[in-house]
Formats: structure tokens, sequence, C-alpha cells
């Protein structure tokens, strides 16, 4: 875990020079848009059409779901209610509420995981992804930006409608490839290799250029306890025993709770952007809990 862990951080600060010194006019935002496009629309559909194809998808599919729902939905009534008990303003409120509940289970725990565990990890990463964290991020992460935020569309958009998406689209055709027993030509399983293979590497380089130290603000500390509290230890805690009582155990369970126990997802800084909540703050979570994280990733890991 260390190893990986240490191989990761040298990956993203190369992520975080670029910030400070961009090379060829390109800002960090720039690449870090063009990357996590490139990743997004050919990348990632392609890892998940090769994991999805061969993964045994069935009850424990049904097991990862409800434990990443399960965990999320305490993140969303813990955090809400400690808003409430401190009386955060709504912009914070929505901040917190997303970074404290959501964990960033692709763009870091893919590569993690993938690493400590080997590559069968991958299957349970996409799984908790597609099956739990992405629906629930493009519902209810939507619908609590919405209510603590600002929506400016006269005619908002469907929340269904950001399942129309690639990666989804490649989990449903290789839900139906896998179910109905249908080989990949060795051609094209070899493509789809070495395509997931560029997966990983680009999401760590990504998330460095997303982290920015000028974003850490003292003003926004005293919302950024309560989530790194929620983050990096409640939640993990939880969900060690979710995972008992949906009945997932060994290398599995471990595998989807250090998945659970990844720092605060990166594209809720979108969401507070678009919505009009505290993007500082948010910025704030994510760039302290990715930096603390590199000491609890091996706590949990240890535990579990």
């Amino acid at each position: 875990m260390n190893t990986t862990l240490i191989q990761m951080t040298v990956l993203m600060l190369c992520g975080a020079g670029w910030r400070l010194f961009p090379l060829r006019g390109l800002s960090a935002d720039q690449t870090r848009l063009a990357l996590t496009s490139v990743v997004y629309y050919f990348f990632l559909p392609a890892m998940v059409l090769e994991v999805l194809w061969k993964a045994d998808i069935g009850w424990q599919s049904l097991k990862y779901s409800a434990l990443g729902c399960t965990t999320i939905v305490l993140g969303i009534i813990c955090s809400g209610s400690v808003a409430k008990l401190f009386k955060f303003k709504n912009p914070q409120t929505g901040a917190v509420i997303l970074a404290a509940a959501y964990p960033n289970v692709t763009y870091l725990g893919l590569p993690v995981l993938e690493q400590t565990f080997g590559p069968w990890a991958r299957s349970v990463v996409i799984q908790l992804d597609l099956f739990a964290a992405a629906p629930l991020v493009f519902t209810t992460g939507i619908a609590l930006a919405r209510y603590y935020g600002r929506d400016e569309d006269e005619k908002p958009k469907s929340l269904l409608g950001f399942f129309n998406a690639p990666p989804f689209w490649a989990a449903a055709l290789a839900v139906i490839l896998n179910l109905n027993h249908i080989e990949a030509p060795v051609w094209l399983a070899g493509l789809l290799q070495k395509l997931s293979a560029a997966v990983a590497p680009l999401m760590i380089f990504s998330l460095g250029l997303a982290l920015s130290w000028h974003a850490v603000r003292l003003r926004n500390l005293p919302y950024v306890l309560p989530i790194v509290a929620l983050k990096l230890m409640l939640l993990p805690w939880a969900a060690m025993h979710i995972a008992d009582v949906v009945q997932l155990q060994g290398q599995f369970k471990a595998a989807a709770v250090m998945d659970l126990a990844m720092p605060s997802m990166v594209l809720g800084v979108v969401l507070c952007d678009r919505y009009g909540l505290d993007s500082s703050l948010y910025a704030t979570a994510v760039t302290i809990t990715t930096a603390l994280s590199l000491l609890s990733l091996p706590f949990w890991f240890s535990v579990l």
C-alpha cells in the first residue's frame, strides 16, 4: 500500500507541478479539461466494457450497490445534520454535503485499488461507480446542489438525462454481452486491454492538475474539519459494518471499503460552480482530504 501511494503521490505532484509551470502556454485547467474529456469519452468506456464484459455480475453486484448507496446516503444524512447543528449557510451546507458524502471512487480509487489488490479490483471500482456512486451523484447530488444553491435555467434538465453518457452506454453493452455469454474476439480483447491501461495514470495526473493550494482558505477550515472526520474516518468505519450486513467478505470487502474511504470527488467542484455553492470551500476540502488520505488509506488497509 505504501509503495502504491508513493507512486500515486509522485504522479499527482507531476500534475500539480504543471499548475506551477505550464508548458507551451497550456494552463492546468485547460490540460485537465482535455485529459478528463478524453478519459471520459474514450478510455473509460473501453475499460468499463472490458471489465464488465467478463465480470461476475449477479448478487455480488447488488451487494456493491447496497454498500455504496447506503454509505453515501449515510454521509448525506450525517453531513446535513452537522450543517444544521452549526447553522451553516446554504452555499456552505451544499458544499459540505457533497464533499463529505461522495468519494472519489474512480479517479483515485481505480489506480490505488488496482495497484494494491491487482487487476481484479477494477471490477469492484467500476461496479461501485456505475451501480452506486454515479447514479447517486447524478440524482441526489444534483438535487442537493439545486436545493442549496440556485438553478438559473427556466427548464432544468432531467436528472436522468445525465445517464446518457458513454460510460453508461458501455456498461449496458457489457452487461448484455456478459449475461449472454458472448466471448470477446482476441483482437478486441487486446485492444480494450491496451486502452484500459491508460486510464489509471491519466486519472491520477488529472487529479494532480485539479489540486490547488491557492484555493485553501483559513476561513474554510471550520467547515472542512467535519468533512475530514466524516469522509476519512466515520464513513469508512460505517462501510466496514455495512459490508458485513450485506455479506461482503474477504478481499472483496476490503477493496470495496477502501474505495469508499477515498477522499472527496473532484466532480463536485463542477456542481458547486454550476449551482452557486461555495466552490472555494469545496476545492479546499478536495485538496485537504486528498492530502490526508495518504495517511488514512494505509490505516484502513491495515485494519481491513
